[in-house]
């Protein structure tokens, strides 16, 4: 899948969620992982301007977050982007989670692994359900 498109490296969801997991545990204190998280979202693929609108707006996030999906084959990719350094990290997060897999495995992969990873609860409280909301506007878009 071409740019803005996310493919993540991991083949499954249950896998990327593992190495996030990973990758979050070698980091001794939240500030730590918060700079990795935001180094996430400064990877990500240039989101096209003309998608910065309504249209693509994820309702629920403090900040302003955008997202965009395209169906190839079975599988559904989504491109994001926010205009804060760390949600932009956590749509990083997100899309490797759910990008590129099938509309059944983006349903069956609960966002209770945010919660588990310790995200929601490390994030203030509008963060936090802005990451939820980001996680239910990807579903949804499976659920079509």
């Amino acid at each position: 899948m071409e740019a803005p498109f996310i493919t993540p490296p991991e083949a499954t969801a249950a896998e990327a969620i593992d190495a996030i997991r990973d990758e979050l545990d070698v980091f001794d204190d939240w500030m730590e992982r918060y700079q990795y998280i935001i180094e996430m979202g400064r990877k990500l693929p240039p989101f096209p301007p003309q998608w910065c609108n309504d249209a693509h707006r994820v309702p629920g996030c403090q900040s302003q977050v955008w997202l965009e999906e395209k169906q190839e084959g079975d599988r559904l990719y989504f491109a994001g982007l926010s205009d804060a350094a760390i949600v932009s990290g956590l749509v990083a997060l997100l899309l490797r989670v759910y990008s590129g897999r099938t509309r059944a495995e983006i349903e069956a992969t609960d966002p209770s692994f945010l919660r588990e990873l310790g995200l929601v609860q490390a994030l203030s409280t509008n963060r936090g359900n802005g990451v939820e909301a980001m996680a239910r506007a990807i579903r949804s878009a499976a659920m079509v």
